[in-house]
């Protein structure tokens, strides 16, 4: 896939590929902007530390799919 506002992906990137999962890696949302929504389409997991629900994205692959962005972006509209 060619580089562009809906899809980047950074070869260069000292963790790179962090999902191997995927073939087409899409660096764009190398953070995830949905990690503080309690509800999202991802498929995180979670663990207690300390007393406290800890959310767990590193399995998800959700927003690293090129066909996503749309859908991460309206998540952030609302």
């Amino acid at each position: 896939m060619e580089n562009s506002y809906k899809y980047f992906e950074n070869r260069d990137c000292q963790y790179y590929p962090c999902h191997k999962e995927l073939e087409d890696l899409n660096c764009l949302f190398c953070y995830c902007p949905l990690y503080l929504r309690e509800h999202c389409p991802g498929n995180p997991s979670y663990i207690e530390k300390d007393g406290r629900k800890i959310k767990v994205c590193t399995n998800c692959i959700f927003p690293h799919r090129a066909e996503n962005y749309e859908v991460v972006i309206q998540m952030l509209k609302e």
